[in-house]
């Protein structure tokens, strides 16, 4: 049972903070001509979908870490949207 937790809280931190690095590029280079919109739109879906699952389970580790990896990606959402015509 322990392993199991450690293995999920593991894997929730790597997936939320994934996309962090290309958040921060973009805020660099305040460029996102090498981003697909689609992607981020499933992705966000697809991880909205995981928070809510979450929620029905009652599971923290699975809400916390898949609610982080949406507020990144909204980010980046919003950067797209702020430098896709740069």
């Amino acid at each position: 049972m322990i392993i199991e937790n450690i293995i999920g809280i593991t894997a929730g931190i790597l997936t939320s903070i994934s996309m962090l690095p290309q958040l921060l590029k973009v805020i660099k280079e305040k460029t996102v001509e090498d981003l697909s919109l689609p992607m981020i739109i499933i992705l966000i879906t697809g991880l909205s979908l995981w928070v809510w699952y979450g929620i029905i389970k009652n599971e923290l580790p699975i809400i916390f870490s898949n609610a982080f990896a949406v507020i990144v990606n909204l980010f980046l959402l919003s950067y797209y949207l702020r430098f896709k015509d740069k």
